[in-house]
């Protein structure tokens, strides 16, 4: 027996947690600051503040006090989970990735919304595809495909690959993956290899946030490496999956869309370990997001049709949550909302002022002489900081390379001073959509600075922030706000509204299988956005049935509002700020593999599997090939994810139709083979 390290690299915080295996006790944690321009320095310091190292601080106030100094063979692993991954499509802030499309139509584009997932990058339809039965609709058109694959290369990160029926036969999605590998040294994603599951343009949007997110995670793995090197840790490092399960740090570079809510399934695994509640909502309030799920009897459901971000669903196996751009360092910015509230929040991150202020002193004296024009601007209080880049991509364009060069020289501004017209500002916009700077402004953290219940940063910057943003003209030209505690008022209670709202959401869909019900009830909002409203008639009153499990280091700070609201029982366990840490540090390995067997003519009965079609004239020897091979497969991916002892169970879907006289027609199998062990 001996202790696991878990780690949550989140937008804001990295969190460290370490579990004693002999009684599964937390025994140690801490939590630093994420940073992004280099995320082996976040990483770093969370995980020697939990073994007892003076840290290499980087600001005095990013870390947590040292305890008592852990014995470096005593931890047996290190388990990693993220938000990153999350964040970066919520905030559609990705790599520029060309996505091919073979066999489809134009129209694909239109379902599942996959042409504003794929947005400005570049997509390529190709003549080729199969058929529903595994046979080629076309040939693949390779000449078609190379000239493409030249043209875009020097300008993408990356390639997406889905065909049509690729799940019945991969051949041309493999002919597409070796083209380009074979004329770039780009890496490739193939939809056949992230999901066994029919529907083209789900697996082609899986495929693509797959290519968009390789380099995000190789960073964040190769830098948790790195620190590992350096501290002296020479234990296997585990990566968390959107499902809570475990897999090496190789296969997750490989497969990073699979980390996609690996933070949040981590925080819903540490919610129900830390809180011992056998049924609850639990609500994680992060930087960037809220993350919110439902516990029953002790679990946490599986959503097997795919996670869902934000305004897209993939075909990635993950914890059922209802993920949300609301979060402590969400964009506070003008907006025309309902509720007489002239704010809307997020769904992008921001550094907060209270905490750049502590990076760049100077911003006071920029907010300051703001502050003391007659007239308010729009980019008044908001800064850009750019993002290190080892060189600029050929693929920005002319006016974003010149932006990106001008940040970069310049460091850290104010918006005012490096852009002054409309098409300077869209620039800007996009360099921050796409990774190469970051935005400062008003956020809920320097909200809750202003009114003194949250103090770890820089006040007065807060309350500078906080004034300039008061004095935005709402829609009939008068001020948001009289003072800056006004404005802070006004942003945090309608932070508690939404937060209560997608609560309210995710117990409703839970109780009738109806989404977003809340969302679309006028009375059910407003009875969260003034909860002690009276009515001449009628009273509109909310009360859960079941507690909230709250979490997240600025939990304290929001949810007793939030609860109140919901008329709610609120529930904050102890070490509720580090949960998505302990979760990381409880997973365990399970890999899953499911074989198709069809019978496209009477008396032959096929195998669709990644290595081809298969055709048997005996029905039981086709399910017996499926078993052994969707064994063997889960086994061996067990095996690459990192498990070392392991066990194989097999389930089966058989659909027949009852053709009379007591006879049944084959339609279709599906056999799953499920690989489950540990990585220690």
């Amino acid at each position: 027996m001996g202790k696991i390290l878990g780690l949550d690299t989140g937008g804001t915080f990295t969190d460290a947690a370490i579990i004693d295996t002999a009684d599964f006790s937390v025994i140690s944690t801490a939590k630093s600051f994420t940073t992004r321009q280099d995320l082996s320095i976040g990483v770093g310091n969370a995980m020697r503040i939990a073994l007892g190292i003076q840290p290499a601080i980087e600001r005095p106030s990013s870390v947590l006090e040292v305890g008592n100094k852990i014995a470096l063979d005593d931890i047996k692993l290190v388990s990693l989970s993220t938000t990153l991954a999350t964040n970066s499509i919520v905030e559609k802030t990705g790599n520029h990735v060309a996505l091919i499309l073979i066999g489809f139509d134009s129209d694909t584009l239109t379902i599942g919304n996959l042409g504003n997932a794929v947005a400005h990058s570049p997509v390529i339809f190709i003549t080729g595809g199969h058929k529903s039965d595994g046979t080629p609709q076309l040939p693949l058109d390779t000449e078609t495909l190379l000239a493409a694959i030249k043209t875009h290369a020097p300008h993408v990160t990356a390639f997406a690959v889905a065909g049509y029926f690729a799940t019945r036969n991969p051949e041309h999605e493999v002919m597409a993956r070796d083209l380009i590998r074979q004329h770039t040294q780009l890496p490739v994603s193939c939809s056949y290899e992230l999901s066994s599951s029919l529907g083209g343009p789900k697996r082609a949007l899986t495929a693509f946030f797959n290519a968009q997110l390789i380099s995000l995670l190789k960073s964040l793995i190769d830098a948790t490496q790195q620190q590992m090197k350096q501290i002296g840790l020479s234990c296997k490092l585990m990566v968390v999956k959107g499902d809570g399960t475990l897999v090496s740090a190789d296969f997750a570079k490989e497969r990073p869309v699979e980390t996609i809510l690996s933070g949040p399934a981590a925080s819903v695994s540490g919610a129900a370990f830390l809180a011992k509640e056998k049924t609850a909502i639990i609500s994680d309030i992060g930087g960037t997001t809220t993350d919110i799920a439902i516990l029953k009897n002790g679990s946490v459901d599986l959503n097997s049709d795919g996670a869902k971000i934000g305004d897209w669903k993939t075909m990635v196996e993950a914890v059922n949550i209802w993920t949300s751009g609301i979060g402590g360092d969400s964009e506070i910015h003008i907006g025309n909302q309902l509720h007489e509230t002239q704010v809307k929040i997020g769904p992008r991150r921001a550094l907060p002022l209270c905490v750049l202020a502590e990076q760049f002193p100077q911003c006071l004296s920029v907010m300051e002489k703001q502050l003391s024009a007659p007239i308010g601007l729009s980019t008044d209080g908001r800064f850009i900081i750019p993002l290190p880049q080892k060189q600029m991509p050929k693929w920005l364009s002319k006016t974003e390379t010149k932006m990106a060069e001008r940040l970069t020289k310049n460091g850290v501004s104010a918006i005012a001073d490096v852009a002054d017209t409309q098409v300077a500002l869209g620039t800007i916009d996009r360099l921050i959509s796409k990774n190469f700077a970051q935005l400062s402004c008003f956020t809920p953290t320097d909200a809750a600075h202003v009114l003194n219940k949250f103090t770890m940063h820089d006040k007065d910057a807060a309350n500078l922030g906080a004034a300039l943003l008061a004095r935005q003209k709402t829609g009939n030209g008068l001020p948001i706000a009289n003072s800056a505690p006004a404005v802070s008022i006004l942003c945090l209670n309608y932070l508690h509204f939404l937060s209560a709202l997608k609560i309210s959401d995710a117990a409703i869909e839970e109780d009738t299988g109806n989404a977003e019900t809340a969302t679309k009830t006028p009375t059910i909002k407003e009875a969260l956005y003034k909860p002690q409203k009276k009515s001449r008639f009628l009273d509109h009153y909310i009360s859960m049935s079941v507690p909230i499990i709250a979490l997240g280091a600025s939990a304290h700070t929001y949810y007793p509002d939030i609860a109140k609201r919901l008329n709610a029982k609120l529930i904050l366990p102890d070490f509720a700020e580090v949960a998505g840490a302990v979760g990381a540090a409880i997973g365990h390995v399970i890999q899953k593999i499911m074989i198709t067997v069809t019978q496209p003519s009477e008396g032959i009965f096929r195998v669709h599997s990644v290595t081809g079609i298969k055709d048997f004239s005996d029905l039981e020897q086709a399910l017996e090939n499926a078993r052994s091979e969707a064994s063997k497969r889960a086994e061996k991916n067990a095996q690459n994810a990192g498990a070392v002892f392991y066990h194989t169970t097999l389930s089966e879907k058989i659909e027949t139709a009852d053709i009379g006289n007591g006879k049944n027609l084959f339609i279709e199998a599906n056999i799953t083979a499920e690989a489950r062990g540990t990585a220690d």
